[in-house]
């Protein structure tokens, strides 16, 4: 009865969010009377009841109820039990009711803990984000019911896809998800706000902590995925320009572009237009997002459903989301009082240019994106667009922003004077400039774009740090030490990036027990290959004897394993972290002789790339805290 009462609180959960919604509806009219006071406890119990069948359906992975038919296709008896846990979201239907369940949590939070805006904006908020669960629970109800039986019961599971196999499933598709519901909360908060004509600072000052949240937690679910393909699936790299991949980037390119508007709006009452509108475009990119990675358009490693139909059903929900936003935005706009106005050199001025370049860079990603689907429907030609396009398209509009991260903390308000900002901006000018002159007589077939990445981001480095000179650090706001610390991480991360791509060492080999292979600064002996077991899984596992120099031997030890839950063969990397880089070696195929194939890479200061995620994660919750706290003492203040 457990799948039946999962199902139950889902029907339940769908009629109390079509009741939000109308209750919304009337009350923005006036003519909710009495009933008013309802659509808070309402959102909270529909939160409640989504929350108890996404922990039943939880239940039912963990005990491996073989008569439900998710459980069945996507869980195994033999597996550990993290992975019998995380199984829950590693599919579409589980994926998708845990996307549905922090949506309603969302909206709970927002009924709850919300003070700040004015009555009827917060209820029309209420009313926008009870509009897309609405279709979201439809999709579960009549598409993609996560509670079907199966019978008779299955004797076993069919297993969860090996290369799902990780710890990284239980921590990176959730991250992602709370990013993309967040900002459904921004975009819940843009239609209010819309509706009722009350786009000011006071909205704005509301909807940053969702857009601020929703955009740690995409650069913590895209930092962390990024590392877990890149020791997951042998290849070496770190991105791979996966259309699923960019599904995750695109919206948080917008999240990055709205999250600076939304602080002009909220602190200095500019860019009211920009701000609305990135709302609506991040929350499309999610979307757009949720589309590709479970409509069956695709297939990658990333990607849920194959069913065309359920393709059909969520591109529906697609048009009627964008389009009847866009709309409303069209309808609404002119009444849309301007902001505060500021001279061109200001720090308004370089953020709405570094609006203007995440916007180019997403559309890049968009086009590079969409375009092979979009020839492939119309011709049935299959194009593949990858690194090279993307890399030689937007890699200079990239190095641009990173040059305006660098200067837009040095301008100041409304206006500012150039011969004042250039005394600013010159020691971060003069280290790019000596940085770019040396590594270029260093390295003098090192890419432009690296060698410019490179120089760029130790002066931008250098930059980020100038909101703090002169001033007293204990006293120094949490919200600056936050932008300082983000800045900082997108220096890093640039700099690991640079080193990567130029000065990578690769090495592929068909190797004898006994061989030494030479990689960078080691020295790899292949030692001898054995069998090993796991809990589902057996392989051939090499010993890899490494040496750095007069320093102490190390062992690595890569494996070919071959999974039985299903049948997949899949390389197990192993990896050593050095202060400057990484070893990275991969076993392969037998290659006939008694040889084996090995792949080794020297990866110097690859580390940095997610060092910098982390470093930008980090920066974000910093302001976050920092602005609920500054948040909280204004209310008290005006309780008082």
């Amino acid at each position: 009865m457990i799948a039946e009462a999962g199902l139950a609180a889902l029907w339940l959960g769908a009629a109390l969010c079509a009741l939000q919604l109308l209750l919304a509806v009337s009350i923005v009219r006036g003519e909710a009377g009495e009933l008013a006071s309802l659509i808070r406890p309402v959102a909270v119990a529909q939160a409640v009841l989504t929350a108890f069948a996404f922990a039943l359906l939880i239940l039912l992975f963990v005990r491996v109820d073989l008569s439900v038919l998710l459980v069945a296709q996507n869980d195994h008896s033999e597996k550990p039990l993290l992975y019998r846990f995380a199984a829950t979201w590693g599919n579409h239907e589980g994926s998708m009711l845990m996307w549905v369940t922090i949506l309603g949590v969302a909206g709970s939070a927002v009924a709850l803990l919300e003070r700040r805006l004015e009555e009827r904006t917060l209820i029309a908020t209420l009313g926008g984000q009870a509009l897309i669960a609405l279709g979201f629970y439809a999709f579960l109800l009549f598409a993609s019911n996560p509670f079907a039986r199966l019978s008779p019961p299955a004797p076993e599971g069919q297993g969860l896809n090996p290369l799902l196999q990780d710890p990284g499933l239980a921590f990176h598709p959730p991250t992602l998800y709370f990013g993309y519901v967040g900002l459904s909360v921004a975009f819940s908060f843009a239609i209010g706000a819309l509706v009722t004509r009350d786009v000011g600072p006071a909205f704005a000052r509301a909807m940053r902590p969702w857009v601020l949240g929703a955009w740690i937690f995409l650069t913590l679910g895209i930092t962390a995925g990024s590392y877990w393909a890149y020791y997951e699936l042998g290849w070496g790299g770190w991105w791979f320009w996966d259309p699923v991949e960019n599904a995750s980037l695109m919206p948080w390119l917008a999240a990055t572009a709205l999250l600076h508007s939304v602080t002009v709006l909220a602190t200095r009452d500019g860019l009211r237009s920009w701000t609305i509108m990135l709302a609506v475009v991040a929350f499309s990119m999610s979307m757009i997002g949720t589309f590709l990675v479970r409509s069956g358009i695709l297939t990658s490693v990333h990607a849920f459903a194959v069913d065309p139909r359920r393709g059909s059903f969520l591109l529906i929900l697609l048009f009627l989301y964008i389009g009847g936003a866009l709309a409303l935005f069209g309808m609404r706009i002119g009444t849309v009082k301007e902001g505060a106005r500021f001279n061109l050199v200001s720090r308004e001025g370089a953020l709405v240019a570094n609006n203007l370049l995440l916007s180019a860079i997403l559309g890049i990603v968009l086009v590079g994106t969409l375009y092979p689907l979009v020839i492939e429907a119309v011709t049935g030609t299959k194009l593949s667009v990858g690194p090279p396009y993307f890399n030689a398209a937007a890699g200079p509009l990239a190095l641009i922003l990173v040059a305006l991260i660098g200067v837009g903390p040095l301008l100041r308000w409304r206006r500012d004077a150039i011969l004042p900002l250039l005394r600013r901006v010159a020691p971060a000018a003069i280290l790019t400039l000596l940085v770019l002159i040396g590594v270029r007589l260093a390295a003098p077939d090192m890419h432009v774009l690296a060698l410019l990445g490179l120089a760029l981001a130790v002066g931008a480095g250098l930059a980020s740090l100038a909101p703090l000179w002169g001033r007293n650090l204990l006293r120094t706001p949490l919200f600056t030490w936050g932008m300082v610390v983000a800045h900082l991480g997108v220096a890093v991360s640039l700099a690991g990036i640079a080193c990567d791509s130029s000065f990578t060492a690769e090495k592929l080999v068909a190797a004898q027990v006994g061989d030494t292979v030479v990689v960078g600064p080691y020295q790899v002996r292949f030692a001898g290959i054995s069998p090993t077991f796991g809990a589902n899984w057996q392989a051939l596992e090499a010993t890899l004897e490494v040496q750095r120099g007069a320093g102490d031997p190390l062992i690595l030890k890569p494996q070919a394993r071959a999974y039985w839950a299903p049948p997949t063969e899949t390389s197990e990397s192993a990896i050593h972290t050095a202060l400057d880089g990484q070893l990275y070696t991969v076993l392969g195929k037998p290659a006939g002789e008694g040889r084996w194939q090995l792949r080794l890479w020297w990866k110097p200061f690859v580390t940095l790339i997610w060092a910098g995620g982390g470093l930008i994660a980090l920066g974000g919750l910093l302001a976050l805290i920092g602005r609920l706290r500054r948040g909280r003492r204004r209310l008290q203040e005006g309780f008082l």
